[in-house]
């Protein structure tokens, strides 16, 4: 038996915003809409755009087709009976998720990079999709061009999901690759990451590790089939990171990296961004500059790891297209057989609880700087014994600081077997108020990823 299929009209598109990644998906749908629409089985188009100075716009956009609608009114866009779909591409969550919303109730399919809106808002959102039928598409909210969220989802649902671990944020991974490659400390690497455009002016979201953690929430919501729950996160930057560490985690094996982390435990869901140091040999450490990385560990096929470009116009682009292609081929499918937005059907979606920072078990990079007298290793060594913390590894640094009284320092840097985040705290706090220290004592994470 023979299937033929008419020809269909193709899918209208507005598009909400139209900056990098908004520019770069009209580029790419429009450069290679041929082999796209063979691909959905109709066309894509792009017939109206919202940005808040058409004028200006038009004057910039000079190969933009007649055919094209600029409008400062988004809620025009959003309201358009015409459209099927609405990508926004704005950012920021308050408007963002009013458009997004409203959209949703009017029955339209959305296709978002909004990694933020989804980390804070995406219960309500999911919720509003299911229950008007509709599609919420967001491939290009974590990772860029990656596919991690269709792997997420889809390819790897046989898998009981254990752990990712993930480069998530191709600025900090930059600036943390000069600081490791030239040696600069973190201000010098973030003016050449802004200066490069690797960095925007005000970089806050993406050094404090915020970014990283919208994007862990999701994934960890994926995962584990659990509401998406960015307040619960634990959120620490690289701002304080400091050169010295980086060098004396080279000499021991280790690279540190941003790394946007979640883990099923037996006492619960860990969901974590911070510094960490990763032995050497695992590929996931040798990623360098802006690029990502997102290693994935199942239960049925172990480690994956999955490469490229987390940011800039056409790689994002390429998510969002992949978006519209999948929400084409959809659209007339009844709901209750699509994959569900967490992958999980969502009345099973589980409470398990996310564990905060303190109960969380790891190894610990320990460095401190103490009077190079007798007795001193001793005492410290004392204390992690005390509390039942384990050395793995010890190293003595000749240091160039003296105190007030001429006494020559010793930096003593120490690698700890796994406990307790706690247990380290208590550890830390013995062993600054020893008066035998003499700085605060600098603590970092590390995760063998084995």
């Amino acid at each position: 038996m023979t299937y033929t299929r008419g020809i269909m009209e193709p899918i209208k598109v507005g598009l909400l915003g139209f900056g990098t990644v908004g520019s770069g998906t009209f580029n790419v749908l429009h450069r290679n809409q041929e082999e796209i629409s063979r691909r959905a089985g109709r066309g894509i188009k792009i017939t109206q755009i919202a940005v808040r100075n058409p004028v200006k716009a038009r004057q910039v956009l000079i190969d933009l087709p007649d055919t094209v609608e600029l409008t400062s009114d988004f809620t025009a866009v959003v309201d358009n009976p015409s459209l099927e779909i609405i990508a926004e591409m704005i950012g920021g969550t308050d408007i963002a998720r009013e458009l997004v919303l409203r959209a949703i109730y009017s029955g339209k399919h959305i296709v978002t990079a909004n990694k933020a809106l989804l980390a804070i808002h995406g219960t309500e959102i999911f919720e509003a999709a299911r229950s008007k039928g509709v599609i919420v598409a967001f491939e290009a909210a974590v990772a860029g061009g990656i596919p991690i969220i269709k792997v997420l989802r889809e390819s790897l649902t046989a898998n009981r999901i254990q752990y990712i671990a993930g480069i998530i944020n191709g600025t900090t991974n930059f600036i943390l690759s000069e600081m490791c490659e030239r040696g600069l400390d973190f201000a010098t690497a973030l003016a050449d990451a802004q200066r490069l455009g690797y960095a925007e002016a005000d970089p806050a979201f993406d050094i404090e590790g915020i970014d990283a953690a919208h994007k862990a929430t999701i994934m960890a919501a994926i995962a584990f089939g659990v509401p998406v729950q960015f307040e619960r996160a634990y959120v620490e930057g690289i701002t304080q990171l400091h050169a010295i560490d980086i060098r004396y985690a080279e000499e021991l094996g280790y690279r540190i990296k941003l790394l946007g982390i979640v883990r099923r435990t037996t006492r619960g869901i860990e969901l974590r961004v911070h510094p960490t140091l990763i032995p050497v040999k695992r590929l996931i450490a040798n990623v360098e500059g802006a690029m990502n990385a997102v290693l994935v560990y199942g239960d049925a096929v172990g480690a994956t790891l999955y490469y490229g470009q987390g940011a800039g116009a056409e790689p994002t682009a390429s998510a969002v297209i992949a978006d519209l292609v999948d929400i084409t081929r959809l659209c007339m499918v009844n709901p209750s057989n699509r994959v569900p937005h967490l992958a999980f059907q969502p009345d099973r979606l589980e409470s398990t609880p996310i564990l905060p920072i303190d109960e969380v078990t790891s190894s610990y990079y320990l460095r401190l700087r103490v009077a190079n007298q007798i007795g001193v290793l001793s005492d410290i060594t004392r204390i992690l014994a005390t509390l039942g913390v384990s050395i793995d590894t010890l190293l003595q640094k000749k240091s160039e600081f003296f105190d007030e009284g001429r006494v020559s320092e010793t930096i003593i840097i120490l690698i700890t077997r796994e406990t307790l985040e706690k247990n380290i705290n208590l550890v830390i706090s013995r062993i600054e108020a020893l008066s035998t220290v003499r700085s605060s004592v600098t603590r970092l994470r590390m995760e063998a990823l084995n």
